[in-house]
């Protein structure tokens, strides 16, 4: 199976396995709008990277968002305990049968996450698949999107050196894999 892929100089690499263990700059935790951790991948940063990153996320909901991060934003935090140097938190849509611009705010929770990670010159980052858990948004579908997003925001924004997409089950990464290959071998939307 090939599971690295390039746009521009980025390198988009496609893998199984536990996003808390990732040495990249920054992780992307599928977070709520509370940003008090939670289940999934949420509860797994959260506890794995340490009260540091609850205590960030309280000053984040006191000072600039007090009603919660809404669908599709992002913000960053330090990553406590973990390998990775930070946490990029964004809010993915809840699947309510695709007709209620999911797949909009999906792709805006990958590229804010993204623009996020340019903003503070960071190289790398690691995304898990955003909704696709507790938030029931279907696979197939939702890694079109994700895929998509990050391949139109690469195509126009080369300083990320690589994206990880870190799947937890072989279905998950099998799906994406597929996806991948019919998206990445279109032509630039530029």
């Amino acid at each position: 199976m090939h599971n690295e892929f390039k746009i521009g100089k980025t390198t988009v690499q496609l893998v199984r396995g536990d996003i808390t263990e990732m040495e990249t700059d920054a992780i992307v935790n599928a977070a709520n709008s509370r940003l008090m951790g939670g289940g999934g991948v949420d509860g797994a940063i959260h506890q794995r990277g340490g009260p540091q990153i609850l205590k960030e996320c309280k000053k984040i909901r006191a000072t600039e968002w007090p009603q919660g991060l809404p669908t599709g934003k992002a913000v960053i935090t330090g990553a406590g305990n973990l390998k990775a140097k930070h946490v990029i938190h964004t809010i993915g849509p809840i699947w309510r049968g695709g007709n209620h611009c999911e797949p909009e705010l999906l792709a805006r929770a990958y590229q804010n996450s993204l623009k996020l990670a340019l903003e503070k010159d960071l190289k790398s980052i690691a995304f898990p698949s955003i909704s696709t858990g507790a938030y029931g948004y279907p696979i197939e579908d939702a890694c079109r999107v994700a895929l998509e997003a990050v391949k139109e925001f690469l195509e126009k924004e080369d300083s990320l050196d690589k994206v990880v997409f870190v799947l937890f089950s072989e279905h998950t990464l099998k799906a994406y894999v597929a996806e991948a290959k019919e998206t990445f071998s279109k032509k630039p939307h530029i």
